[in-house]
């Protein structure tokens, strides 16, 4: 809402105290102002003038002398070159010496012609012409004929004007008028504050109202006021310029008296009006109704609409005429040749108003105020003052009486305030009288109620104000928050702090991103093919399709991140980066119902995906593919940060949608028993070429039973003080008996002097027989007292052998 500080002063003296000042007090009292806008773009030396003659220049075709009187000593010769310059105009001229924005002028020859000045334009004069009636838009700037000559074109066109921004909050709707910004200036300065009585200027003659129109409301739910009054013999014109100018600084293009008044009566009480012609109603009636299904209205910008049946209409006996609270139809605008009009008022419901103007994609300054429920008890006020001022200056005689329907006034609301609980909330220590001279300011009547009760009527400009603690805001905002005293936090304070899987979150985003994978975010909203693969994690459940999806392609949520990693994947390697290591830490969703009746499951899930090469192209460095064993090197590394790394087996079971032979299962032996953890290995060749792809490694692992299990405490190991003894074996086992089974059966056998144990060959084909392999292990044994004997080594190593010849029928390979 731009609110012109002129303009306000007919309400409240702003005498001492200037925009900008205004501004900060009204943006410390809860109302942000965006900015201050001074219509003086700094001009000066620029007055009235009357062009007494026009002659074209001897040596230009596009150019014209004028003589101009503008109140000075002699007459001044000026050439100009705009096309509607004409003898007989009221102009503004800028006197040699003058200046405009970005323009110094002075006395110059043009084509051989003395010039003494300039006749200007709306743009040279720093207005925004596109605000100017579309005749005044191009060419210089013609002011009324009663403009008087020689006067300062500054107070003409009120460009000494200041105008303030004010950023309101949907709640405060009674500030989108000057009434509304008068009554919070008023509080704030705490002056005076003097409103105009339009049914004191109001003079009604002629006939009776009724007799020319009726009206009706079909639904009282909609509409609970609609309120007209008949003008007859009115004169459309040119607005006069006091008008103009207030509409222009309000961001309201003027376009002819009767319109004009009706904007101008809109920001001054936030109460949209409109006019029709009322020789073009037919039936001699108007209604507000729903729209009939299909219904075709064109509206006054010149749009023809079809209707809905959920959209308000005014209409007259035969069709609609105008949208309720948003804009009027074409057929029945006031023009040139309009001798009567209807003028109406009304109060249209909000909810309705929005709906049709946001299906409709129409916004109007009604709608926005409608929207955002106007004063009920504006409505006749609104529909008197610009009936006055109709009849002031275009000439109509107001006939009688107002014809309405539906309810003339609204109830006001009274509001208990208990001065305890409002020194209680604020911190403050408020006396009664202090916070009834504080309403006084704000115009709410109030009275005792009780004991340290305050009574407090709220007027229905103030729709926001529902509690008492709105009332205490508005004491708050009114005494200053600056002066509300501030006291110390007391009792006790929690500091904040993230959760253990919070914490183990970042850090496994951490420890990847330095591992050099990077983290990407896919959609959680994926195709119905897409939940179909990979359905290691799902465990049988079905996916989760969404009500009202945004497209097919997004019509399920996902139950593994490798679809949505595999697209990143193709996106990326189509734009020739096929070196990928990325991961991407979110949550996948089941669900065991065809009919969701309760909250689907959600669980969350760390995905990898590698391909492409181990190290960009070097000149001493061979270009090497990564494979499954560096993927699986970053899924150990996250297990051995985790203090898991003994807790995990790894089974070769081909889980589906993986290559049979290079991939496997994953299983954590943790406080429930085991539980299968996730996937690794290398996409499925089929799968593989349909996505063309290269060789492509994808893990996934689910992230609670890691968060629960974790050992991420840090504990101390002191450096070894005796040397170990280390013992080679080669055993010929199966084929199928995977190495992890003989590890696990190492450690269980090798007790506390077993350091370490691991895998360093495996050996098939050649002279090894059919079905079988060899497995090369390294076992490191150590005492940490004291250095270990043959003895004691050789006991041990044996109880191990033993064990691996008894469980897997292994063979010593000599």
């Amino acid at each position: 809402m731009k609110v012109s500080t002129s303009w306000l002063t007919d309400y409240i003296s702003l005498e001492g105290v200037t925009a900008d000042e205004l501004a900060e007090k009204i943006t410390t009292a809860g109302i942000e102002i965006d900015g201050v806008e001074r219509r003086n773009k700094g001009l000066s030396g620029i007055v009235v003038g009357y062009v007494k003659s026009k002659e074209k220049h001897p040596d230009a075709d596009k150019l014209n002398v004028c003589i101009v009187d503008a109140g000075q000593d002699e007459d001044l010769q000026i050439v100009c070159g705009a096309k509607n310059v004409a003898a007989g105009q009221k102009v503004p001229v800028a006197l040699v010496g003058a200046k405009l924005p970005g323009l110094d002028i002075k006395k110059a020859k043009l084509r051989g012609v003395l010039s003494q000045g300039m006749i200007c334009s709306a743009k040279e004069l720093g207005l925004n012409d596109k605000l100017l009636p579309k005749e005044l838009q191009e060419g210089i700037l013609v002011l009324p004929e009663d403009t008087e000559i020689g006067q300062d074109i500054l107070k003409v066109l009120d460009l000494n004007d200041e105008v303030l921004d004010f950023d309101l909050t949907p709640n405060r709707s009674d500030c989108l008028s000057m009434i509304g910004a008068a009554y919070e200036v008023s509080a704030i300065l705490g002056r005076e504050l003097k409103l105009p009585d339009p049914a004191a200027d109001l003079v009604e003659s002629g006939g009776s109202a009724s007799d020319s129109i009726s009206v009706r409301i079909e639904d009282k739910d909609y509409c609970t006021n609609y309120s007209v009054r008949y003008i007859a013999g009115v004169k459309t014109a040119p607005s006069p310029l006091w008008i103009q100018n207030r509409l222009m600084a309000a961001g309201v293009r003027p376009i002819n008296n009767i319109v004009d008044i009706t904007n101008y009566v809109m920001m001054e009480y936030g109460q949209p009006l409109h006019a029709f012609d009322g020789d073009k109603v037919e039936g001699g009636i108007l209604g507000v109704r729903f729209a009939k299904d299909g219904e075709i209205l064109t509206t006054l910008d010149g749009q023809e609409r079809k209707l809905e049946p959920q959209m308000l209409v005014i209409a007259d006996g035969v069709k609609a005429v105008g949208l309720a609270g948003v804009m009027g139809g074409l057929q029945t605008e006031v023009t040139d040749e309009t001798i009567n009009i209807v003028l109406e008022s009304a109060k249209f419901d909000g909810g309705t108003v929005r709906k049709t103007s946001r299906q409709l994609g129409l916004r109007s300054e009604a709608s926005l105020r409608f929207e955002k429920e106007v004063d009920p008890n504006a409505v006749i006020s609104a529909l008197n003052r610009a009936a006055s001022l109709i009849a002031r200056y275009a000439g109509g005689s107001v006939h009688e009486g107002i014809v309405q329907a539906g309810t003339g006034t609204a109830e006001e609301k009274v509001l208990t305030l208990s001065m305890e609980k409002l020194n209680r909330y604020l911190g403050t220590e408020l006396s009664l009288l202090e916070v009834k001279t504080l309403f006084s300011r704000l115009h709410f009547k109030c009275g005792d109620a009780g004991q340290e009760l305050v009574e407090v009527q709220v007027p229905t400009r103030r729709g926001d104000i529902s509690y008492d603690v709105d009332l205490i805001e508005e004491i708050a905002r009114l005494y200053g928050y600056d002066n509300i005293p501030t006291t110390l936090i007391e009792g006790v304070t929690t500091p904040g702090a993230l959760t253990s899987e919070q914490s183990q979150r970042r850090e496994l985003r951490r420890l990847l991103a330095h591992g050099g994978y990077q983290e990407v975010m896919g959609y959680s909203f994926i195709q119905p093919e897409q939940s179909k693969l990979f359905p290691a994690l799902a465990e049988g459940k079905l996916s989760v399709k969404l009500a009202m999806p945004m497209s097919e392609d997004r019509s399920v949520l996902r139950t593994s991140l490798i679809p949505q990693l595999l697209e990143i994947a193709r996106y990326n390697t189509n734009r020739r980066q096929s070196d990928l290591a990325l991961f991407e830490i979110g949550n996948v969703f089941f669900t065991d119902e065809e009919q969701l009746t309760r909250q689907p499951r959600e669980l969350p899930v760390l995905g990898l995906l590698l391909s492409g090469s181990r190290a960009s192209k070097q000149w001493n460095v061979a270009v090497q593919p990564v494979d499954f064993f560096d993927l699986k090197g970053a899924v150990e590394t996250v297990f051995s940060h985790l203090g898991l790394a003994d807790s995990v087996v790894y089974e070769g079971d081909a889980p589906e949608d993986y290559h049979p032979g290079r991939s496997a299962s994953i299983y954590l032996q943790g406080t429930e028993g085991r539980v299968k953890l996730g996937t690794l290995g290398q996409l499925h060749p089929e799968l593989q070429r349909g996505l063309d792809l290269e060789d492509t490694y994808v893990a996934e692992l689910l992230l609670q039973p890691l968060y629960s299990n974790a050992r991420t405490n840090i504990q101390y190991t002191e450096l070894q003080r005796f040397p170990g003894m280390e013992r080679d074996i080669a055993v010929v086992v199966d084929s199928a008996v995977p190495a992890g089974h003989l590890l696990a059966s190492i450690r269980e056998n090798g007790g506390t002097l077993l350091q370490n144990v691991q895998v360093f060959d495996v050996y098939t084909g050649g002279k090894m027989e059919s079905g079988k392999k060899s497995v090369a292990i390294s076992l490191l044994y150590r005492h940490t007292d004291h250095t270990l004997t043959d003895e004691e080594v050789v006991e041990v190593h044996d109880r191990v052998v033993s064990a691996l010849q008894q469980t897997f029928g292994a063979e010593l390979r000599k």
